[in-house]
């Protein structure tokens, strides 16, 4: 079994209050959790109006299709102009 983890460090601009920040959120992690088929969160930051640190996991057999699932929720991510990925950390574990 292969577990694959991706930290993302986020930047939220335009931001009023959190309200506004947790419906972007919201939004972009329920279209990861669907399109993408793995596990995601808000793990740090909720207080803060313009940043947010997400965190993802999936399990898989294989190391490159983890490695090819981590990177297209960067891609997604990036792709999505109403954040920025300001630091990105992965990792893959053979259990």
């Amino acid at each position: 079994m292969v577990v694959g983890t991706l930290n993302l460090t986020l930047y939220i601009g335009g931001m009023q209050s959190l309200k506004d920040k947790r419906s972007v959120i919201k939004s972009l992690l329920a279209k990861i959790k669907s399109k993408l088929n793995v596990s995601a969160a808000e793990i740090a930051k909720q207080d803060e109006w313009n940043q947010c640190d997400m965190g993802f996991a999936c399990v898989t057999n294989d190391v490159s299709h983890a490695d090819s699932m981590l990177s297209a929720i960067i891609q997604y991510v990036d792709s999505d102009g109403r954040v920025e990925i300001i630091d990105s950390y992965s990792e893959i574990i053979h259990v």
